[in-house]
């Protein structure tokens, strides 16, 4: 597809704001016409510009993305809307999906997955990370009780990691915060993915949400 795209982005996190950017600068078919840190700013960039797709995070400083989901969704109808969150937690995706999103992503997806699926979003699809596609499925699939906990309970250290994690810390910034080297936090991350049995940070970050293991 080389149909160019006009996007609004939605996103307080000046690390995930540069993924965006290079990856937008990389392919070069989309064109950002405002970017947003906060709920605010978001419906005023709405109201002035017109946007293909709105890409938006949940946890602004102001308040949830929710609402500039309903805005973006009510004033904005032929303005495709997608999720890119830390958070993958079955309340936020059926709160985003009611709001009037038809994607939703997590933040460790590949720069080259935020593209791709911006396009396929434009041309009709709904994409979902497959593990928050495979949680819903099976909410509606199972009444059997989910897992309440990990197999095996994370220790003091390996909370601390998942929350640091679940706040977008790099590994080196952890190791910073907890004193210790990054080589010992990517040991205390390999034995909480194990535990978790999952694979990735996003994967961590949803598991830890849905078993109650994240500080508010």
């Amino acid at each position: 597809m080389s149909t160019s795209l006009n996007l609004i982005v939605v996103e307080d996190d000046p690390r995930m704001r540069d993924r965006f950017a290079r990856s937008f600068d990389t392919d070069g078919r989309i064109k950002v016409l405002a970017w947003a840190s906060t709920a605010r700013e978001a419906l005023t960039a709405l109201d002035t510009h017109r946007p293909d797709v709105l890409l938006v995070d949940l946890g602004l400083p102001d308040t949830s993305g929710i609402h500039v989901i309903e805005h973006g969704h009510r004033h904005h109808p032929r303005c495709d809307i997608m999720v890119v969150s830390v958070f993958g937690d079955e309340r936020s995706v059926l709160a985003s999906i009611e709001a009037g999103a038809t994607g939703y992503l997590l933040k460790d997806d590949s720069e080259e997955d935020f593209v791709a699926r911006i396009f396929e979003l434009r041309a009709g699809g709904s994409p979902i990370t497959p593990i928050i596609a495979r949680r819903i499925l099976q909410r509606f699939q199972s009444s059997t009780p989910e897992q309440s906990g990990p197999s095996q309970p994370l220790s003091e250290r390996e909370q601390e990691v998942l929350n640091l994690l679940a706040r977008g810390f790099a590994y080196q910034e952890i190791a910073r915060l907890l004193d210790v080297s990054p080589h010992t936090v990517g040991t205390y991350v390999k034995r909480l993915y194990e535990k978790l049995q999952v694979h990735s940070r996003g994967e961590a970050v949803f598991e830890g949400q849905r078993m109650g293991l994240l500080q508010r």
